[in-house]
C-alpha cells in the first residue's frame, strides 16, 4: 500500500461560490500511521464547515465545526506526518486528526484561514 495524498476538488476553493459544496477539499491521512490502515480519517474543509469524517466497517464517525465558530488551529509536526488540532469558540470538543502530511495540514490552516477572512 502507498501513501495516500489529499484529493482536493478539481473546482478548487473558491469562498464566493453559490454552490458551497464546490470548493470542499478534502485530505486522507496516512495509512501508515497508527488507526489508519484501514479506514483513514478525512479531513473536509469548506466555507461552511471544518469536518473529521472517519468511516467504519458499518457506517463513519462525522465531527464538524462551523469555519465562523473555529477558534484556532493547532499543527504539530514530526519527521513525516502532523497532527491537526481544531479547537471552536463554544467551548466543544476540539477535532482531532493524526497522520496528514505537513503540506496538507498548512493547506487546512490556509483554507481555514481564508474562509473566515472571506466572510468579515
Amino acid at each position: 500500500m502507498g501513501m495516500t495524498a489529499s484529493r482536493p476538488n478539481p473546482a478548487g476553493p473558491n469562498p464566493a461560490s453559490p454552490n458551497p459544496a464546490a470548493s470542499d477539499e478534502t485530505f486522507t491521512a496516512s495509512r501508515w500511521t497508527r488507526g489508519n490502515l484501514w479506514f483513514p480519517t478525512r479531513i473536509v474543509v469548506n466555507p461552511l464547515r471544518v469536518s473529521r469524517v472517519k468511516r467504519r466497517l458499518f457506517g463513519s464517525n462525522e465531527e464538524s465545526i462551523s469555519t465562523s465558530q473555529v477558534a484556532s488551529l493547532k499543527i504539530s509536526t514530526g519527521i513525516l506526518w502532523s497532527d491537526i488540532l481544531i479547537e471552536s469558540t463554544g467551548g466543544t470538543d476540539p477535532i482531532a486528526s493524526h497522520g496528514h502530511r505537513k503540506a496538507d495540514a498548512l493547506r487546512i490552516r490556509d483554507l481555514v484561514e481564508g474562509f473566515q477572512a472571506a466572510r468579515r
